[in-house]
């Protein structure tokens, strides 16, 4: 690998994490480069760079996981570095390797650390060559399933099959027995060579109620490698983090040695340098397990920032530039406790699902720091990740850290779509929680009742959103608003209104009715904020939708905008009620749609690879008599 000064540096990535390393880079002095899709030419981390080059359409696999395009920029705009944030290319030897070749600097690990770690089964042997705390399983060469079968009967089950080049829980099996694992050998074997090209699996013991606890480590060419203490992951659903936390809360400090021993071991097993995360799981709340190591800098890095006082992109800009490390471990120190929350746009109600569409009202509060990419007036689409901001908290513990972040999330506004806010507000107060950080599984367990709790009713909340109605619209006049004004003469307006259930009210208003409120007047909607709960109110025009009727409901349509990844049925099949039907894929997730009862397709509007936007008819199909 090449380490040397650098004056410029071309950030190979988009949204929070470019407009994070820009704000470091910049502040450093260097000259910031941002590469741009067509999805992203008007983005926030266009418009913060020094200049920027567009390399291709919005198709991440056309543009930001293109190695020949991000070199090429760079090439043409001669930076000398490339940074590539997290996801995308940010894990990719191949891309460490072509950076390498053309004589730029990679800001990340040699290419053999990404090679010997990103490799499960591998990672597994280094780490216990050095003697680190592993689960029993089988991670051997020989993938029949004869051996997978027979090391099976040797560690007992449960146990988990995960592929090897895997990560972000993407093609897990739990295996109860032989018979489910003879199930589980070819599917899991299927997804790990179409999501990662590698169909190598490996084998562990399941833990059923497990932490999850990471510990940051920074190496540099020179030999050091420390540790920047431990952050828990613990909540998650479906394996993604939702809040995560450092220091480790409740752990006993025998058990946080053996994590930061093990972690700084891995580091140098690999020649390591700059930024990484060794993961482990929790058994009991004590005994940790080596589980992977993501050789990057992690979405969840601001909360070792926040205990520690040190920039980590800062080191990773020094450390690439072949600087020694700014601090050696017993410089290093943790004062108070930090908790971070994601903030997405996805409606938890309808299964997590992505929500695209434009951020018409955006506002966060000062007492927190907030890691985003976006501002009011840019868009989220189907192409990438919808994450809209990273909301993080300090306090001298962790129940003054949770409680600053419910309150900061409780002055967080987002109007245009829907987002998680609200399911991450409860969870900040919910009393399993910050009691102690539970199982990884169990928000999966508990998040039905979490959403279903109804906010408080508002008395006023329905008079206070028709005030708001008639409120005047930029760049209107009296005389272009149908609102009943009349010239030097009292008028009453009369507004509908549609609330969250449904439901509409009509009220007549006197338009000089005055009252106190914070709420947001949007084109068709008025969005109340009370006591950090949001109530939207649309503004109905009662004529708009006379002389139209409805469809027939024999559809199944798309509940967002999308990619068609398969298409299980045909024309004139029979089909059962909660039968797949179709698979949507969506930021990077994706979304199998079952029917809703038994009955009969009558036709399948779209084949795989086809792009549909929200509510498109799928499949039109006949539900049985």
């Amino acid at each position: 690998m090449i380490y040397r000064p650098f004056t410029s540096l071309l950030i190979a990535n988009r949204g929070e994490i470019a407009c994070r390393i820009m704000r470091t880079a910049k502040r450093m002095g260097l000259r910031t480069i941002a590469v741009y899709s067509e999805a992203d030419k008007d983005a926030l981390h266009v418009r913060m760079a020094d200049s920027a080059v567009y390399i291709g359409p919005a198709a991440a696999r056309e543009s930001y996981l293109s190695l020949t395009a991000i070199i090429k920029a760079a090439q043409e705009t001669g930076a000398e570095a490339i940074h590539p944030g997290y996801g995308f290319l940010s894990e990719n030897a191949s891309f460490a390797d072509a950076i390498a070749a053309a004589g730029l600097v990679f800001v990340g690990p040699p290419a053999s650390a990404i090679r010997a770690m990103g490799d499960k089964a591998n990672a597994k042997k280094l780490m216990a060559k050095g003697g680190g705390p592993l689960l029993p399983g089988y991670e051997g060469d020989d993938q029949s399933d004869a051996a997978f079968i027979a090391a099976a009967e040797k560690v007992g089950f449960p146990l988990i099959l995960k592929p090897s080049a895997g990560g972000g829980g993407k093609g897990m099996k739990v295996a109860h027995s032989v018979a489910e694992l003879k199930e589980a050998l070819p599917g899991t074997r299927s997804v790990a060579k179409s999501s990662f090209g590698d169909e190598r699996l490996i084998l562990e013991r399941f833990l059923a109620r497990p932490r999850h606890v990471e510990v940051q480590i920074f190496a540099d060419s020179h030999g050091n490698a420390v540790h920047l203490f431990e952050r828990d992951c613990t909540l998650q659903r479906r394996h993604q983090k939702v809040i995560e936390e450092a220091p480790a809360p409740d752990l006993p400090q025998a058990s946080r040695d053996t994590l930061h021993k093990a972690a700084v071991m891995a580091a140098t097993a690999v020649g390591y340098v700059g930024a990484g995360t060794v993961e482990f799981l929790l058994e009991d709340g004590k005994n940790p397990y080596f589980m992977e190591m993501n050789t990057r800098l992690q979405v969840e890095h601001p909360v070792t920032e926040s205990i520690t006082g040190y920039d980590l992109v800062e080191w990773q800009l020094r450390v690439a530039m072949g600087e020694k490390l700014p601090a050696q471990q017993n410089e290093i120190k943790a004062t108070g406790h930090a908790v971070e929350a994601r903030l997405y746009a996805e409606d938890a109600a309808a299964g997590f699902l992505p929500q695209t569409g434009t951020i018409e009202h955006l506002h966060f509060p000062t007492t927190a720091r907030i890691d985003s990419g976006v501002v009011a007036g840019d868009a989220i689409t189907i192409h990438y990740d919808p994450m809209i901001a990273k909301v993080i908290t300090t306090g001298a513990d962790r129940k003054t850290a949770l409680a600053n972040l419910a309150k900061a999330l409780d002055e967080t506004e987002v109007i245009g779509l829907t987002t998680n806010r609200n399911i991450l507000r409860r969870l900040a107060r919910n009393a399993v929680f910050t009691e102690s950080p539970p199982d990884i599984n169990w928000l999966d367990r508990e998040v039905d009742g979490i959403i279903a709790q109804p906010k408080p009713e508002q008395a006023d909340g329905l008079l206070a959103a028709a005030i708001l109605s008639l409120g005047t619209k930029v760049g209107t006049t009296p005389w272009t608003q149908r609102s009943g004004w009349k010239l030097n003469l009292p008028a009453t307006q009369t507004v509908w209104l549609r609330d969250e259930a449904g439901v509409t009210h009509q009220l007549s208003i006197a338009t000089d009715a005055t009252t106190t409120v914070h709420g947001v007047r949007t084109s068709d909607a008025v969005t109340l904020f009370i006591n950090g709960d949001d109530y939207r109110y649309e503004i109905i025009d009662p004529l708009a939708n006379a002389g139209t009727t409805q469809d027939g409901e024999h559809h199944i349509r798309a509940p967002m905008p999308g990619r068609v990844i398969a298409v299980h049925v045909k024309d004139g099949q029979k089909v059962e009620r909660g039968s797949a039907i179709i698979v949507l894929e969506a930021m990077k997730m994706e979304h199998t749609l079952r029917a809703p009862a038994d009955g009969v397709v009558k036709m399948v509007r779209f084949a795989v690879g086809d792009q549909v936007t929200e509510g498109t008819d799928l499949i039109e199909w006949e539900p049985a008599a």
